[in-house]
């Protein structure tokens, strides 16, 4: 049976196991980005892909009084969304879809703000991390943008008219890399910020 640790995230309690990838003290920035963000965006729920335990999402909705929709296809994930819901209170607010991206929403979705948390080492090397779990981190052969693709299709199909999306990354060049796909799905680049190497948070609008 997995060992259930805990984890300190924005000031919630993060529960987890080694099937679910261990919460990130970097990735607090996209949380708080996202609130800030909040503050001059429409009304609405928030959207976040490839949600894993919850963390990043869950700190928003316990900023706000809005509703937060988490996708992940691992239901062990989901489960520990759902729990960690429950510990910060804001479990009321919060939706679990345990779906692929592509059929996670209805077609007349649309959210005001959406975050994405994909997974974005490229496959050859998720050997690197012995201490992941390879589902959580590997974003497929050849750059490993392959799930960040499939986010992109999915927020230029449901991100709202003014709204934003904060999309988390490796690098400045897997961004790059990415800027025919971020053009296709009508988005622009608004801003990135860089973390050291830890990895790189991207603004997108329409």
């Amino acid at each position: 049976m997995a060992e259930v640790r805990t984890t300190s995230f924005g000031g919630l309690t993060i529960a987890h196991d080694e099937r679910v990838l261990t919460p990130r003290t970097w990735t607090l920035h996209q949380s708080r980005w996202a609130l800030e963000l909040l503050d001059g965006l429409p009304d609405g729920p928030v959207l976040e892909l490839c949600s894993g335990a919850g963390q990043i999402g869950l700190v928003v909705a316990a900023g706000t009084t809005r509703h937060l929709v988490c996708v992940d296809v691992d239901p062990v994930a989901a489960r520990y969304t759902q729990s960690n819901a429950v510990l910060a209170g804001v479990d009321d607010r919060v939706e679990m879809r345990v779906r692929p991206l592509q059929r996670a929403l209805d077609a007349d979705e649309r959210f005001p703000l959406i975050l994405a948390d994909p997974p974005w080492v490229s496959r050859e090397y998720v050997g690197r991390f012995p201490e992941d779990p390879v589902t959580a981190i590997d974003g497929g052969p050849g750059g490993g943008l392959d799930v960040a693709r499939e986010c992109l299709r999915v927020i230029g199909e449901h991100l709202a008219a003014n709204g934003r999306a904060l999309v988390q990354l490796g690098s400045v060049d897997q961004a790059g890399a990415l800027a025919a796909e971020i053009d296709d799905a009508g988005l622009r680049v608004m801003e990135v910020r860089t973390f050291d190497d830890r990895g790189v948070l991207v603004l997108l609008a329409r």
